[in-house]
């Protein structure tokens, strides 16, 4: 199969970090697989995916996304002779979405997601609606991803809907190596992986510092919009020598083999790639109790209420002063991430697409 993915950028974030690991494995099953990023910006995961042989396609460098322009280059793009084009995030759905107007090709595309910005728009809800009657195939990356999408939709609109669970590498996580220059920060690590977004609330993690003693260091992994407010938080706290910026890396296992407690904070998810990784790594894994987190995480590790940073900082002592308690989570948290290897996920994505071609 000629296979094209289409993404906003390759910047920090799950869908990002689903396609270094899923496009690579499509392509040593047989399959011409390439990606088209609209923001061409060279990243770790840019420069990952060009290792591993996957051409990049991308419009411009910087500036917005949503820049009509991109419909017409997409649209260009979409018209050499692909089988399928599978979008993510917003812009790509409606950009492609108007291409197939004008273009014959199988539309499939990923709701990352258990909510978005744009659900809120009630003028916007018509859009929403045509724009996913023209692809083929909308999978939902979790139970409630797909619950959450069938409400916005309606019952007309969702018949084209199924759900396949976001997939990991993960004994690359489990057997990492630890980095070097993370343990040596401080005497306990806490680690966060996730772009510096709405969606993801590293603030709660901020303030949580402040009811912990100075042997615990934070380390935010990831960049994006919102990085000035971090460091004004920081240092309205007088947290300078104690919360890392470590901007994006690529040896993102290495850093959470390194760490003691991997932390997710967000106001909603959809199934969250970097949860799974922290689950996997072999620490204790806490998340705040939201759609999309609390599905993956309850049972296996801790749970805080949403932006309680002092519950979170509460969570963490707890783990730390009760050893059998702690090694009891890691075990859970591990069994859990096994579940949700990529190569089943690659399996299901590829058998959509055999199905759809078939039609």
């Amino acid at each position: 199969m000629k296979i094209l993915h289409v993404i906003t950028s390759l910047e920090t974030g799950g869908a990002e970090k689903l396609m270094v690991d899923l496009l690579p494995r499509m392509r040593e099953q047989g399959n011409q697989v390439e990606l088209c990023a609209f923001d061409g910006i060279r990243t770790p995961f840019f420069e990952q995916l060009e290792r591993a042989g996957i051409k990049i396609h991308w419009f411009h460098i910087g500036g917005s996304v949503y820049n009509p322009l991109n419909i017409y280059r997409l649209w260009r793009l979409m018209c050499k002779g692909w089988d399928i084009v599978h979008t993510h995030n917003t812009a790509p759905q409606l950009f492609a979405a108007f291409g197939r107007v004008l273009c014959s090709v199988v539309l499939v595309t990923t709701e990352h997601n258990t909510s978005n910005r744009r659900r809120d728009w009630k003028w916007y809800a018509w859009l929403d609606r045509w724009m996913f009657r023209q692809y083929k195939e909308v999978i939902c990356i979790s139970d409630q991803a797909e619950i959450n999408h069938r409400k916005h939709v309606g019952d007309n609109d969702s018949r084209n809907v199924c759900t396949i669970y976001n997939g990991i590498d993960y004994h690359r996580y489990a057997n990492a190596i630890p980095v070097k220059d993370v343990k040596l920060l401080g005497a306990k690590i806490i680690t966060n992986v996730a772009g510096f977004r709405y969606q993801k609330d590293q603030p709660t993690l901020i303030k949580a510092m402040k009811y912990l003693s100075d042997a615990y260091h934070l380390c935010l992994v990831g960049d994006g919009e919102r990085r000035a407010e971090f460091e004004a938080l920081i240092k309205e706290l007088n947290l300078e020598q104690r919360v890392h910026l470590l901007g994006l890396r690529s040896d993102v296992p290495e850093i959470l083999a390194a760490s003691d407690y991997i932390v997710m904070c967000s106001h909603f998810e959809g199934l969250s790639l970097s949860s799974l990784e922290g689950m996997s790594s072999g620490r204790p894994f806490l998340a705040d109790n939201v759609d999309g987190l609390r599905e993956i995480v309850e049972g296996n590790g801790v749970l805080f209420e949403h932006e309680d940073a002092k519950g979170l900082a509460e969570a963490v002592f707890k783990l730390d002063h009760d050893m059998k308690y702690r090694e009891q989570v890691i075990k859970q948290c591990q069994a859990k991430a096994a579940q949700y290897d990529i190569s089943v996920m690659t399996e299901k994505y590829l058998d959509v697409y055999k199905k759809l071609l078939l039609m």
